[in-house]
């Protein structure tokens, strides 16, 4: 089978490096791709929706993956849909649940889901007026997609003001921030459950644990993600059952009510708090950088699952997963979140890969004269398995330590939280 994989990321370079295991490829094209997908199929310099599907028709495509968020919510997925061109991913109706963030917290109260208490805004003196009346820390989000960078934790009033301006007013994510969703902070630790979603049955896939902030201790701004690994410890056996029982089996019937069947991959982001599971957000595709050891540790024929997935034959399907625990330390530009520069040159990607049961997956790079460099603000997803959380942690951190790029940053606590809780 001839497949098509729409997105450049992070996510994306683990996806194609996925795909090309199975038996059942032919050929896999990658729009537009980056240095990493191109050793794993053909990358296509098409960003367009209809020149995509007039590729797919000439290439005789039979599914296009659609990686990130923005692609599905502007309605790829049934664009191809209509063609007659199996996809993965959700319509743009389903994809409101990330798209828009006042419409998911409506759908949670529908469906009782726990979730922080919040309003939504489409006033900022309204917003304003809100948060100066509160006593306790808030959680100012963007409505619209922000590319993980939407969301302020503010323990101080002023902040939250300063935050719900910055969206409205300064308009600094666009359009996404016309409405604002102002929430109570919850407290815990997060957690990130990923499940594969047919329209009526659900796979959960094995947990996961992202860390958003810059910096270490998890201080400083919110990015789109600085690393993963894969089991959380925190996750329990009788805990994922209570999450699929509380929030993923609800939400999946809500959307079933709402006449918008949900078909691709189900994000749940989640904080585990002393009260129980409680949903932050839900994302309507696999995480970045949560798919790099997730899919690091999947056995099973990941574009069979996906057609399985698109044939509503989701309840055929066993995964099987590698035991050994995944750590992904994310490599980005110096300055990211804020402003970077970039074309730096990359080295020591192979030598990092050398080490063994390490993979480099390209997120923010570019080819420039023969050589890759810096094209993005999360430059690479450095991934690793170990025997332990602790020996996967080392090995990832190895392989850090054999690239190089002018200004590289990267957290040195990644996994810390798994490792200690474990011992």
């Amino acid at each position: 089978m001839n497949v098509l994989l729409v997105g450049n990321g992070g996510r994306e370079h683990a996806i194609a490096w996925k795909l090309s295991q199975s038996k059942k490829l032919s050929n896999l094209f990658i729009a537009p791709g980056n240095p990493g997908t191109a050793k794993l199929g053909k990358n296509i310099p098409i960003t367009d929706y209809n020149d995509l599907l007039n590729f797919a028709k000439d290439q005789k495509i039979g599914l296009v993956v659609i990686g990130p968020e923005a692609p599905l919510a502007d309605g790829l997925a049934d664009m191809f849909e209509a063609a007659g061109i199996k996809a993965f991913g959700p319509s743009k109706d389903a994809a409101r649940l990330e798209a828009d963030k006042a419409f998911s917290k409506q759908l949670m109260r529908s469906c009782s889901i726990s979730t922080a208490e919040g309003r939504v805004f489409d006033r900022f003196e309204d917003a304003k007026a809100y948060i100066a009346s509160r006593d306790e820390p808030v959680v100012v989000k963007a409505s619209g997609l922000a590319a993980g960078k939407g969301v302020f934790v503010c323990d101080d009033p002023a902040d939250g003001i300063n935050a719900a301006e910055k969206i409205m007013c300064d308009k600094i994510f666009g359009e996404a921030g016309n409405l604002v969703v102002v929430e109570d902070k919850l407290l815990g630790q997060e957690a990130s459950i990923l499940a594969f979603v047919d329209g009526h049955n659900i796979y959960v896939m094995e947990s996961a644990q992202d860390h958003k902030p810059i910096g270490d201790g998890d201080t400083g701004p919110n990015t789109g993600g600085m690393g993963a690994y894969s089991p959380a410890p925190i996750v329990t056996e009788k805990l994922l059952s209570q999450i699929n029982k509380e929030v993923l089996v609800p939400i999946v019937d809500g959307m079933n009510r709402s006449g918008s069947p949900y078909k691709g991959v189900l994000y749940a982001g989640l904080m585990l708090t002393a009260g129980g599971p409680r949903v932050l957000e839900f994302n309507v595709r696999f995480g970045d950088p949560e798919t790099q050891p997730i899919l690091m540790r999947l056995k099973s024929d990941l574009l069979e699952v996906m057609l399985a997935v698109c044939g509503g034959r989701l309840d055929e399907i066993t995964l099987k997963w590698d035991q050994r625990p995944a750590v992904c330390i994310v490599m980005a530009s110096g300055g990211y979140p804020g402003d970077y520069e970039k074309g730096k040159v990359i080295t020591g990607i192979e030598e990092a890969e050398e080490l063994g049961d390490v993979v480099v997956f390209h997120a923010g790079t570019a080819l420039k004269d023969g050589k890759v460099v810096t094209s993005g603000g999360r430059v690479l997803g450095v991934t690793a398995l170990g025997d332990t959380i602790e020996n996967a942690q080392r090995q990832a951190y190895k392989a850090v330590d054999k690239i190089k790029f002018e200004g590289a940053y990267y957290r040195k606590d990644i996994a810390a939280k798994a490792i200690t809780r474990v011992k």
